[in-house]
């Protein structure tokens, strides 16, 4: 061969081999290193990052309703007249707390004066009554003495007898009647005292509570079947809830429920569940359930609205975290762990049930495992925004 034929097909060979040859793989902790979500510490405590270890957590599920604050039916009492009269003076305003025994109102009562005239007729009627009782005694009398020596017959006296004592039935009749009109007098707030003055009645409150209607003015005439006022005691209250009918198996009277009011987020009222409807709403398909709730510092005001917190037949101990740590990327579910003061690796896992801000972790973390628990979703960003860069 001849020397310039052979450097050509030497050349060939070099070419040639040097196209086939393949760049090494790169190794796998760079390409694990790449994953990492690098943040200064600096950058962390502008962002809010907070870090907590993945702990067991007893995980209790509660059925989370909208409820209203509505006072106890039996704690309401409407306040009318015992008696027909003109109103006089009207003594509180709706909102007014006000206690047991406590004057509302005052009424000339027009009944009271009628029954003060038949009063003073029957006592009368009961003095004229004992003058003959008197009379007649002196008269009996006198027949026995005479029927004694024979001047009369004896069936005088008898008949003498009996006229003096249907008197005394008279006078005890009489004495009934006046004593009811008395009593009649008294439950008008009138004394016997107070007999000969005009028959002002007061109204007072039969319980202690708020006055959430007034329904008379003064000078009005009323009756007894008018409705004055209406006095609530809230020291406790009913909270209706309204539950779907998906869920009412999940509810059972005497449950315990934990309320909360916007006015009060962090101070969950307690109570108990004391009624379940029978029949649901047609157009919502839901049923009231009610919860008796103690309010002894009138905190929970009428027509609050409400969250109520229904405990549920779930209760499981499980690895948990707070809803805050989970992102989403992709189709896939992750949290970030951190692996040194500024590197965090995002970690793939399988959430399950979701119970108060806390989400169960069933598959892809360990116990003790530090996770950002706040500002994760900055680090969901960085990760995001290197993954684009790197396409």
């Amino acid at each position: 061969m001849k020397p310039s034929l052979f450097l050509i097909v030497a050349f060939t060979c070099f070419i040639t081999g040097c196209s086939h040859s393949k760049p090494d793989a790169a190794p796998a902790d760079e390409k694990k290193e790449s994953s990492l979500v690098h943040i200064s510490a600096e950058a962390q405590k502008h962002f809010g990052l907070q870090v907590e270890p993945v702990q067991m957590r007893e995980l209790n599920e509660y059925l989370q309703v909208p409820g209203t604050v509505q006072p106890i039916d039996s704690h309401v009492n409407t306040i009318r007249p015992l008696a027909r009269g003109r109103l006089h003076e009207v003594l509180v305003r709706v909102g007014d707390r006000v206690k047991r025994g406590q004057p509302l109102a005052t009424y000339d009562n027009i009944e009271a004066g009628e029954v003060l005239a038949q009063l003073a007729g029957a006592r009368a009627d009961l003095e004229r009554l004992r003058g003959q009782e008197r009379n007649l005694g002196r008269q009996t009398e006198r027949a026995r003495a005479l029927a004694e020596i024979g001047a009369v017959p004896k069936k005088d006296f008898e008949q003498a007898s009996t006229e003096q004592l249907g008197a005394q039935q008279s006078i005890k009749s009489q004495e009934s009647a006046i004593n009811g009109m008395l009593a009649r007098l008294q439950r008008f707030g009138i004394a016997e005292a107070d007999l000969g003055k005009t028959p002002v009645t007061t109204i007072t409150s039969p319980m202690t509570g708020v006055v959430t209607k007034q329904e008379a003015s003064p000078g009005e005439v009323i009756e007894s079947s008018t409705a004055l006022f209406t006095v609530a005691d809230l020291s406790s209250v009913w909270v209706q809830a309204e539950v779907y009918e998906k869920d009412l198996g999940r509810v059972r009277i005497g449950q315990s429920a934990f309320v909360t009011v916007d006015t009060y987020a962090d101070q969950p009222f307690t109570g108990k569940v004391s009624y379940i409807s029978d029949f649901l709403d047609p157009r919502t398909r839901t049923a009231r359930v009610r919860c008796e709730v103690p309010n002894p510092d009138i905190r929970l005001k009428l027509d609050m609205f409400a969250t109520v917190n229904l405990p549920t037949t779930f209760s499981r101990l499980t690895l948990a975290v707070p809803a805050g740590a989970i992102q989403e990327v992709g189709d896939k579910t992750v949290v970030f762990v951190r692996k040194t003061a500024t590197e965090f690796e995002p970690r793939w896992i399988t959430a399950g049930n979701t119970v108060r801000e806390l989400v169960e972790v069933t598959n892809g973390l360990r116990e003790g495992e530090p996770i950002v628990k706040a500002g994760a979703f900055h680090l969901k960003s960085i990760l995001v925004g290197k993954d684009l860069g790197e396409e």
